[in-house]
């Protein structure tokens, strides 16, 4: 078995795309990324936090620019 990271569970928007969701569809993103980020700590995988996460339990929109989304990394490891 691999190991599996955050970048594996994690979808990113950019603005544009934020934009396009309506209300239940923004909750439901925020609802499942903390979840899928809570369950990777919960299994003892050693990631840093990443900025996205940190801007949904601040209630602050998580859309990034395209680059910064390709460009995604997530340092840790869980394997």
């Amino acid at each position: 078995m691999g190991s599996l990271s955050f970048r594996d569970v994690a979808v990113g928007f950019t603005q544009k795309e934020w934009q396009q969701l309506d209300p239940m569809q923004r909750t439901l993103y925020r609802d499942v990324m903390l979840e899928n980020y809570s369950h990777l700590v919960s299994v003892g995988c050693q990631v840093t936090k990443p900025a996205v996460i940190s801007r949904l339990e601040q209630g602050q929109e998580p859309w990034m620019e395209e680059e910064e989304i390709l460009g995604w990394s997530f340092p840790g490891n869980c394997s």
